[in-house]
């Protein structure tokens, strides 16, 4: 039984170390190497020159996930409560976006906040405007906020659909009000959800490049932007782009740690 558990695994590890860790090890080398090939420090010393596009892309992602959690949760709530059948098209809705390619959302975004689009056209009629809306940072926070949502309302939707309608309605019969309700039933009860989905929205978040050059135009770089440049822009440095690279999945791994030390403690909590 081990023998045959090995030969199923096999595949996979062998998918992890040529896809996983060998990149892994490339970034952290050249991370910590010159063009020579000789040992250095000056990399990872030329990433703090940039602390303040670190700073900015955390602050954004963090608005991002936390108006995707705020957004989801009544959402992912709804959909756990309808019929098995209605929630099979309601969801279906919810992922509708996403068949779409991911640069022509941010693309039709674009037309939309520009200053002749509709939204400014709208609020024209209304006597309002025209705004500066594309180019900003409200529009980059935007932008991943709908790309990015049904990666909360999914996890936060399976944790929810698990929850037995009678503790609410339990609750309610005790005197609980909505708002007791929600902090001490619903919430509890749904951090595996709010763990999992704000590490996929985060974590993205963080990273993305295509949605700040689009809708934030130069002003608004952020990390993904720095390591995209790195290697494909003028500025072509890989040993910087490696180091950048190590920087922002040391910070991503720090999240994802702390998110999943959360969770162990409010389900030890919960039990």
């Amino acid at each position: 039984m081990k023998l045959n558990n090995r030969k199923l695994a096999a595949p996979y590890l062998v998918w992890m170390v040529l896809f996983t860790v060998v990149p892994l090890l490339i970034v952290v080398y050249y991370a910590f190497t010159n063009v020579e090939g000789a040992f250095t420090l000056e990399n990872l010393a030329r990433v703090g020159g940039y602390g303040s596009v670190f700073v900015r892309s955390l602050l954004l992602a963090l608005e991002a996930t936390v108006l995707c959690l705020i957004l989801a949760f009544p959402v992912a709530y709804f959909l756990s409560r309808l019929r098995a059948s209605k929630q099979h098209i309601m969801l279906m809705l919810v992922m509708l976006p996403m068949w779409m390619n991911f640069l022509l959302r941010t693309y039709a975004w674009m037309g939309l906040l520009s200053v002749n689009g509709p939204i400014n056209t709208l609020l024209g009629f209304l006597g309002l405007g025209p705004y500066t809306m594309l180019n900003t940072a409200g529009a980059v926070v935007l932008g991943m906020v709908y790309n990015y949502v049904p990666y909360m309302i999914l996890p936060l939707y399976t944790s929810m659909t698990k929850i037995d309608a009678s503790i609410v309605e339990a609750a309610q019969d005790l005197g609980a009000n909505v708002r007791q309700t929600l902090v001490r039933i619903l919430i509890p009860l749904s951090v595996p959800g709010i763990c999992t989905g704000i590490t996929m929205v985060f974590v993205p978040s963080v990273s993305t490049f295509a949605i700040s050059r689009m809708l934030g135009g130069g002003a608004n770089l952020l990390i993904g932007d720095l390591i995209e440049m790195q290697f494909l822009g003028n500025s072509y440095n890989l040993n910087v782009g490696s180091a950048m690279s190590l920087v922002l999945m040391v910070i991503v791994l720090l999240c994802m740690s702390f998110t999943s030390s959360f969770d162990e403690d409010e389900m030890e909590g919960v039990m």
